[in-house]
């Protein structure tokens, strides 16, 4: 089904709504949530939460890409959940990630100091558009899906110590780029 028929019934109220969206996006669904929190149960719970939230969410909201915004609802919960369970000390997934991420990312609140979020997620958007196709989906795919080293080495076809340098250029060409912006770090 296509994403506009599901949206259409998301906002008629029609519960086959819920079964269209877990057909078609699912597996995209518990592979992001399953990547951040890294046990399936866990991942299971995000992507029911996930079907709720959009249903809860449209209408008003009408998205013109079902997966960018499923993919947004699932990442945001899968890390609300690592943050609440990370104080009982379960997880490791999303912090691996966040530690790779600490030195060209500002904290929180020195974003609000020097930038706004939108300004900050423009000028993140603006440097993705100037790489490559493929570091631009490697970049993405590694700290917004949260896919492994192992797993993109093996998609890529590139060895994992050979990724995990191209990683660290890729961040440290962000980090260049935002203290150029005026973000401090």
């Amino acid at each position: 089904m296509e994403d506009k028929q599901i949206i259409s019934l998301y906002h008629a109220r029609d519960e086959r709504a819920i079964k269209e969206t877990d057909a078609k996006y699912g597996r995209y669904c518990h592979r992001i949530a399953k990547n951040l929190l890294t046990l399936h149960e866990d991942a299971e719970e995000c992507v029911s939460d996930t079907y709720l939230a959009a249903w809860n969410q449209m209408p008003p909201e009408n998205p013109h890409l079902l997966s960018a915004f499923l993919s947004r609802i699932v990442r945001n919960i899968a890390i609300s959940r690592f943050r609440r369970d990370r104080a009982k000390k379960r997880h490791d997934g999303v912090e691996l990630l966040l530690s790779e991420l600490n030195d060209c990312i500002p904290s929180a609140e020195n974003v609000e100091k020097t930038v706004e979020e939108r300004e900050l997620s423009g000028v993140i958007s603006d440097w993705l558009d100037t790489l490559t196709g493929d570091d631009r989906a490697l970049f993405i795919r590694r700290y917004y899906h949260g896919e492994s080293i192992k797993e993109l080495a093996k998609v890529s076809d590139i060895a994992p110590q050979a990724l995990s340098s191209r990683l660290f250029a890729l961040r440290t060409k962000l980090k260049t780029r935002l203290e150029e912006k005026g973000v401090s770090l």
